[in-house]
């Protein structure tokens, strides 16, 4: 089918009265271009319904109106609208009659307009979000029209939306054996004599292979063609070798008349799976160094661009990451474009809940009669993405362990088999919560044999959950009302996902000889136990960090803090990030992901963080997701001969750490010491350098050096990877810099931007959790002495003029071509 992108010219309102009678287009109404998300518009609010799941943001009900001239040919087509993502509970009207709808908000879904259209005449398409039911997730969602819109159009017989699909049925580097199944409908009242040409293109469109079949499609039938195609000498796909091809799918009638055509990309690539030679991509065993992504794209909200994601995707990769799972739900098909065009593997994920809900007014109020069609979007969407590998059928479900929750995971594992069996599923398990009702009783035998063993401290506390969690994660896990549970819920699925169960890992793989294990989610700061297990197990296919990224919503988990409400579980407004990724929301790399790097062995020079010393003594209050409160900077004003903690991250057997030339002195470091060593110093400008020894000989070094001199602003345009669609988006770092051009990181300023010409702000704004500024303001403040700004194309010139003042006077401009 013919599919043109259509997010232009929609005019968009917050819906007021659901009862009006007559469905106008009120004076308030906003022309938006989508993707839009509507949640990001107004600013976080303490008093908000969501509280803290969402950052502190409601959501409300959306209206989207845009028109469609049917012209009278079209009486003679086809007609379809696709919707990649509608957050939530999403309403298609066609002049004022419901065409379809779909609650969940993650899904992609198509709007048959034939039946409604007035033909010759202008047709109103109007899509309510219905998103003011609050709390509706745990997360940061967004809402409204937050992905891309199509409009499909073809003849009455034509190619199936998402039914050309290609299974790699054997491949080497000398032959690849593709099946491709081509789903075909005709809405004729007459018979059709068909002809599918099937070509397979390589990455500069050369032909290299082809194959023609002949077939009759009777009155309404929809078929689905099975083409076995050989491809010589084929380029295989995997996250080090991205390589695509593309299916040029073609039916003609009998008279040799073009009816309707598709290009499809797709890897040809083999998956194989088990527990003594791992998870092998052709051939080849692969550990999955693995990040959690949530779905927002940081400044921007949730509003999905493939420029946003092709970034991310590339900055991800270039932190040592080769696999991301989506959490938690369905990928973005921009997303999944990245991954396949630049390599990184995917674990995709159903649904964070099934029929216990986890807020109020979530999807699992729905779950029981929509989970089926919704499962079966994602895996088609997903079908010809080499990147998807694994298949989560949900996460940490509180049911999962009993009778009917196990045979819930059996029928969604089931279907998603039925529909692909190409791929491997799991379930995303926190062992504690699949036996919730048992927990009292556990924390009291765990508490029983800490004190039996001497173990016991005065943190013990069978009344505090997650203080508890924090300290005995361990011994809880392998609690035998845990493996009890675990039986049940890892009988259904190929592999055994487990969320924070470290401890399980060696003895399940001799208890369970055959049992295929991912840590589907792990505390970045035990990356280097994860990894020496995951490294030395063959049955431990990876471990994915949470979270690769940081998001909007869960507010405060990984901010650490000095006072009760500043951080963690306990944080109050104005906290509206999780601030536990390896990358803040803006892509600036902490000093997680230098450590994880070099955990992974990806990066053989050391790098240096320096603890809060303007807080030193003082206790840190921290979750489990928080390392320390560590940056990478050396400069503190005021102070000068104050004591300060040093960590340097380093492989090797020895670091030693300098101060301005004098040495602090020497310490282990590699596997020996976490890959984290710590100096105790006292702060004093200058130089920091960091040396790594390997049996005493010097292997690498790095420094970290204080900012001087005059401040100064420094706008730095990014270079963007290439993506398979128009550019839209342009991203501007912001930085407060010495003379010497490093950061200034402890004298933050309120900064004002202003843009003149082809471009509009899409967001601006830091990596701060704590922002009092939205994203959508031309004010805000630097965190760490950094910024972003990201623009918007609006067609009104080929270039655009950026200028930025901070409120100290300093003033930067810069001007970029679009």
């Amino acid at each position: 089918m013919k599919q043109t992108k259509w997010n232009d010219s929609w005019k968009f309102w917050v819906d007021k009265d659901s009862f009006a009678l007559v469905w106008n287009i009120p004076e308030e109404a906003k022309e938006v271009t989508l993707p839009h998300d509507a949640m990001i518009i107004q600013p976080a609010n303490p008093d908000s319904a969501n509280g803290g799941n969402t950052g502190f943001r409601d959501g409300g009900v959306y209206t989207y109106v845009k028109m469609l001239y049917a012209p009278e040919e079209y009486r003679d087509r086809t007609v379809m609208l696709k919707f990649e993502g509608v957050y939530m509970n999403a309403f298609v009207y066609v002049n004022g009659q419901l065409a379809a709808k779909n609650p969940f908000g993650y899904s992609t879904f198509f709007v048959k307009l034939d039946n409604f259209l007035e033909y010759g005449k202008e047709n109103e398409i109007r899509v309510y979000a219905r998103a003011g039911a609050m709390p509706n997730s745990r997360w940061y969602s967004g809402a409204g029209i937050y992905r891309d819109v199509y409009l499909l159009e073809s003849g009455l017989t034509y190619l199936v939306p998402e039914g050309v699909q290609a299974e790699t049925e054997d491949a080497d580097d000398k032959m690849a054996v593709v099946n491709i199944k081509t789903e075909i409908k005709n809405r004729k009242a007459n018979t059709e004599k068909l002809v599918l040409e099937t070509s397979i293109e390589d990455a500069s469109g050369n032909v290299a292979a082809r194959c023609n079949s002949t077939f009759v499609l009777m009155e309404s039938e929809e078929r689905k063609v099975s083409q076995r195609i050989v491809v010589p000498e084929p380029k295989l796909w995997s996250a080090e070798t991205p390589d695509l091809y593309t299916i040029v799918s073609k039916i003609y009638n009998d008279s040799g008349k073009l009816l309707d055509e598709n290009r499809s990309t797709f890897g040809i690539r083999t998956l194989k799976l088990d527990a003594k030679r791992g998870l092998r991509v052709n051939g080849k065993t692969i550990k999955l160094r693995g990040a959690c992504v949530h779905s927002d794209s940081g400044l921007l909200g949730s509003a999905t661009y493939d420029d946003a994601h092709f970034r991310q995707i590339k900055m991800l990769k270039e932190a040592g990451f080769n696999a991301i799972r989506i959490s938690h739900n369905p990928a973005a098909p921009a997303l999944l474009r990245a991954c396949d065009t630049l390599g990184m593997y995917v674990m995709d994920e159903t649904f964070d809940m099934w029929n216990r809900l986890k807020s109020h007014y979530d999807y699992g109020l729905y779950f029981n009669e929509w989970w089926e069609s919704d499962v079966t979007a994602m895996v088609r969407k997903d079908y010809n993405c080499p990147s998807v590998i694994l298949y989560s059928v949900g996460n940490e479900i509180p049911e999962i362990g009993t009778d009917h929750g196990a045979k819930l995971c059996h029928e969604i594992s089931d279907k998603i088999k039925s529909l692909d069996n190409t791929r491997f599923t799991l379930a995303s398990i926190n062992g504690v919560f699949a036996c919730g009702d048992k927990i009292d009783t556990i924390m009291q035998d765990v508490a029983a044999d800490l004190n039996k063993a001497g173990k016991a401290d005065d943190s013990i506390n069978v009344n505090d959950f997650m203080t508890f969690m924090d300290g005995y994660m361990d011994e809880i896990v392998v609690h035998n009302a845990v493996t009890k549970g675990l039986e049940m819920a890892c009988a259904a699925t190929d592999i055994a996902g487990y969320n924070y169960m470290t401890a399980r890992y060696e003895p399940d793989g001799k208890k369970y000889p055959d049992r295929v294990i991912v840590g589907s989610e792990t505390y970045p700061p035990e990356i280097a136990r994860n990894w020496e297990l995951v490294e030395k197990l063959p049955h431990v296919i990876g471990d994915f960090t949470w979270t690769g990224w940081d998001y909007i919503g869960e507010a405060g988990v990984g901010i650490p803090a000095y006072n009760w409400g500043e951080g963690g579980f306990g944080a109050t407004f104005p906290a509206q990030l999780a601030y536990c990724g390896d990358m803040d929301i803006t892509g600036f790399r902490r000093p997680a992901s230098y450590f994880r790097q070099i955990v992974f062995g990806l990066r053989k020079e050391p790098y240096i963080a320096v603890q809060n010393p303007y807080k030193y003594g003082q206790k840190l209050i921290k979750t489990p997701w928080v390392i320390s409160d560590a940056t990478s900077s050396w400069t503190f004003d005021g102070c000068e001969g104050k004591p300060v903690i040093v960590e340097v991250y380093a492989p090797g057997t020895e670091t030693e750490l300098l101060k301005n030339g004098v040495s602090v002195g020497k310490k282990p470091s590699g596997k020996e010491a976490g890959f984290r060593t710590l100096f105790e110093t006292t702060y004093e400008e200058g130089t920091l350098t960091a040396i790594v020894y390997e049996n005493g000989k010097e292997i690498s070094r790095t420094e970290l050096v204080s900012a001087r001199g005059e401040q100064k602003l420094v706008l730095i345009p990014e270079d963007m990877p290439e993506t398979n669609s128009d550019r839209q988006l342009y991203y501007i770092q912001v930085a407060i810099c010495g003379d010497n051009n490093t950061v200034v990181t402890d004298c933050d300023q309120k900064i004002e931007l202003s843009v003149e010409g082809g471009a509009d702000v899409a967001g601006f704004g830091s990596g701060n959790p704590k922002s009092t500024y939205n994203y959508n303001e031309s004010i805000t403040e630097t965190f760490g002495g950094r910024a972003m700004i990201i623009l918007k194309k609006n067609g009104n010139g080929s270039s655009a003029k950026i200028t930025v003042k901070a409120e100290n006077g300093m003033t930067a401009e810069t001007e970029i071509i679009l």
